[in-house]
């Protein structure tokens, strides 16, 4: 099952998708940030579009697990991505993706400059790849 990640931000939206296997995260792309139903219904077209079973919206968390500022506003994007689709949507932590994607793009030599912008699709990639990890794999 094709998985999509969301990785919901005050500027932009990142996403990935994962394989047909549901094993290896991919970034899809960015949507820029207008308004909550909006973004829902492009996210939802997107899921629809990639022919995903299921949604997968990063929340941001602190030391303790519960949702910081930006993951009770992840909460209520999750809400109105419900109501635009018929697939199942959970929160999954993201705690600390932005730094590994930034950590990801040194590791594979992008210069300082070109590191510059934004990090959204690769986070979304680096959310659902620690989803689809914790997945038990099947054959």
């Amino acid at each position: 099952m094709r998985v999509l990640a969301v990785d919901p931000g005050s500027k932009r939206i990142g996403l990935a998708v994962s394989d047909p296997t549901g094993t290896i995260a991919n970034p899809l792309g960015v949507i820029a940030h207008t308004a909550r139903q909006v973004d829902a219904a492009a996210v939802a077209a997107a899921a629809a579009e990639q022919g995903v079973g299921l949604i997968v919206v990063g929340q941001a968390r602190d030391d303790d697990g519960v949702p910081t500022f930006e993951g009770r506003r992840s909460a209520r994007f999750a809400a109105a991505l419900e109501s635009q689709t018929d697939l199942p949507v959970i929160l999954w932590d993201e705690s600390f993706t932005t730094r590994e994607a930034r950590a990801a793009r040194i590791a594979m030599g992008v210069s300082r400059r070109r590191r510059r912008g934004h990090l959204d699709d690769l986070a979304a990639t680096v959310l659902l790849q620690s989803f689809l990890d914790t997945i038990p794999k099947t054959g």
